[in-house]
């Protein structure tokens, strides 16, 4: 599938899409923009653009981004938690510089031109000291909570992450600017012998705060999600949140699961346990020929009896790459009698 897209609109007069400012020395740090838990209620969808011409590479020479982006996506499951409410916060002490309001939560994915000019959707664009800014994009119509000329701290509540302007997906596209220029804040120099990236134990290259730095390692892939269904399921029911349960006379038994990050060569492993510890269903899917923003599959079988085995059924969905498991995610289910 193509890449999740979410450009930005700039609120007020930022410069041009950049490749990196040197100079890492600022006492300058980045807490947590959303109020959320890495790794089980939010991740990083895609990293800052480091390369400079047509392709596209993030800090650690992966395809965790595309081309041109610049800034970090953090995406949330699904529309369901986005309904429920995901508090954008303040990432540094500043002052409010411009706000937007008022755009639906729409994908426009398939209608460019019906958001030019304000792809950022609903969104807030904070001053601090010293030329940084930040800025954040894609918040949820009606909830912008601060206005032009207020002054923030760290963990002030901005909003909520929304599906306003440029996006297909619930996510917060947050932008961090030094002197009106766009960087990376996981790497503003970086190391090692490709000047593109920044590689595993290079320190200091960032401007996360310790606690954000430490909830935000890099991952070679990630499963966003995974349960169980009692029909076969597709992409937009995942997105959708709330994906019917089996009940013991579901016309089918399924386990699915969608991961994002994967790189071309990667391949899907999926399984069911039985009650009584036995494989019930598997599948391994043929490795994908391209990365892939996000990608999903399932495994299961149809209902052949009056009704399916009581008990505790498991499912685990993995992406493998050169042989090992770099992701994976499990759940069980309490089937009733």
């Amino acid at each position: 599938m193509p890449p999740i897209a979410s450009a930005v609109l700039r609120l007020a007069g930022a410069g041009l899409l950049a490749a990196v400012v040197p100079g890492a020395a600022a006492a300058f740090e980045l807490s947590l923009p959303l109020a959320c838990t890495p790794g089980i209620d939010c991740v990083v969808q895609h990293y800052f653009d480091r390369d400079a011409g047509d392709d596209h590479r993030d800090y650690r020479c992966g395809h965790q981004t595309y081309d041109g982006h610049d800034g970090v996506d953090i995406r949330i499951p699904d529309l369901r938690a986005m309904e429920a409410g995901v508090a954008v916060l303040a990432a540094a002490p500043g002052t409010v510089r411009a706000t937007r309001d008022g755009m639906p939560d729409v994908d426009y994915a398939e209608d460019p031109d019906a958001v030019k000019d304000r792809e950022c959707g609903n969104g807030i664009m904070v001053d601090h000291d010293g030329g940084w800014a930040t800025q954040y994009c894609h918040m949820k119509k009606g909830s912008i909570a601060v206005r032009e000329g207020d002054r923030v701290e760290t963990g002030t509540p901005l909003g909520e992450v929304g599906l306003s302007g440029m996006t297909e997906i619930p996510h917060l596209h947050f932008t961090v600017y030094r002197d009106d220029v766009e960087v990376d804040p996981f790497a503003l120099d970086p190391d090692g012998d490709d000047p593109a990236c920044t590689f595993a134990g290079d320190a200091g290259t960032g401007i996360w705060s310790p606690a954000a730095e430490a909830a935000l390692p890099y991952r070679p892939a990630f499963v966003l999600n995974a349960g169980f269904a009692g029909a076969p399921v597709e992409m937009a029911d995942i997105e959708a949140g709330g994906v019917a349960l089996p009940t013991p006379t579901s016309p089918a038994l399924v386990f699915y699961g969608r991961a994002i990050g994967l790189e071309a060569g990667d391949a899907q492993y999926i399984v069911i346990l039985a009650p009584d510890g036995s494989v019930f269903s598997e599948s391994a899917v043929d490795p994908v020929d391209r990365p892939k923003a996000q990608y999903f599959a399932f495994t299961g079988r149809k209902l052949r009896a009056d009704a399916w085995p009581s008990g505790t059924w498991t499912g685990r969905y993995s992406v493998i790459r050169d042989g090992m498991e770099v992701a994976a995610r499990e759940a069980t289910f309490e089937m009733p009698e």
